[in-house]
């Protein structure tokens, strides 16, 4: 009982310090005169890929690296089958020509580079095992400043819209709310990654499992409560863009620093949710092209949550043993 304590209160106050550490840092920021387009490329990206990347760091750290690269491609898999489904059953969802032809080729990249890097035995025989090492963790992260330096070409060549949501925050009260933001991701992360750990362990299931379901989709509620939100706003751009800007985050950067903090061993079966990885931004890349239109309608929605259903059985009734 107590394990499971941990995983959903850990999952729960890691969700909330996240919220927490961007209002206070966006508040501070607000106060000192930054922009609100910095302030959203910064810290709020950062915000909601802090669940992740709290996840995979203490994954990293207590030797599960199962659950950091589980909780990488189970995110992005859940993204856009599961967030962008639903998103889009609610409203139909527009893609810019942008979206179209450089943010969803960008995120198979992502994809197809973490395969390449992961599998060394699978391209050099003479290798004895395959992992993503510190220099492919500084790779990712090479990758990962390209994409921030054309995010904020894109951003600059754009009129800059006022966020009312951000307000100045007096300094001690933003401060405040940092310091307990960051203290809540790091007791948060040690609870749901035990806590998963020893539900793992109790049921049998390998740790890439659980990093692939649970904790995948628990650390992308922040992108699934954002994008519901603007599908009901009608408001696709930011649907599209968060769903596909965090899935080129977590792979340039969250796995490029888990793999700078510490090298991550690479199953073979890991593969498959690679694959499906690649398989999601291409449907997602092809939709805009279906009967005439550039976007994700309702029946494709539809058939991304069927998709996502299907997936999730297969892991579980393949992957019930440890890997």
């Amino acid at each position: 009982m107590l394990n499971y304590i941990f995983l959903i209160g850990g999952m729960a106050l890691i969700i909330f310090s996240a919220n927490w550490l961007v209002e206070g840092a966006s508040g501070i920021a607000k106060k000192f005169g930054i922009s609100d387009l910095v302030i959203g490329l910064t810290i709020v990206a950062f915000g909601t890929s802090a669940p992740e990347l709290t996840v995979n760091i203490f994954s990293a750290l207590q030797g599960s690296t199962d659950i950091a690269i589980g909780n990488v491609l189970g995110s992005n898999i859940a993204n856009i089958f599961l967030i962008l489904g639903i998103s889009a059953l609610i409203y139909p969802l527009s893609i810019q020509r942008n979206t179209t032809w450089k943010e969803i080729p960008l995120s198979l990249l992502a994809a197809v580079v973490l395969g390449v890097l992961a599998n060394d035995q699978l391209i050099d025989r003479s290798t004895t095992g395959s992992e993503v090492s510190r220099i492919d963790g500084i790779v990712l992260l090479c990758f990962f400043l390209i994409f921030l330096v054309y995010t904020f070409e894109i951003a600059r060549s754009q009129k800059e819209v006022i966020d009312e949501t951000i307000k100045p925050t007096p300094f001690w009260k933003g401060f405040l709310l940092v310091v307990v933001g960051l203290f809540g991701l790091y007791f948060g992360g040690q609870y749901l990654v035990e806590g998963a750990i020893n539900i793992a362990r109790e049921f049998g299931m390998s740790e890439r499992l659980i990093g692939l379901t649970i904790i995948a989709i628990g650390t992308s509620l922040p992108e699934l409560a954002t994008s519901v939100v603007a599908a009901f706003k009608k408001k696709a751009d930011i649907a599209i863009g968060n769903v596909v800007g965090s899935n080129i985050f977590n792979i340039f950067f969250i796995l490029g620093i888990t793999a700078v903090v510490k090298p991550l061993p690479f199953v073979p079966a890991a593969n498959f949710d690679i694959m499906a990885t690649i398989a999601a931004s291409l449907l997602l890349f092809l939709t805009t092209f279906t009967l005439g239109r550039k976007s994700v309608d309702r029946i494709e929605g539809g058939f991304f949550v069927l998709i996502y259903i299907g997936y999730i059985v297969y892991s579980l009734a393949m992957g019930s043993s440890p890997a």
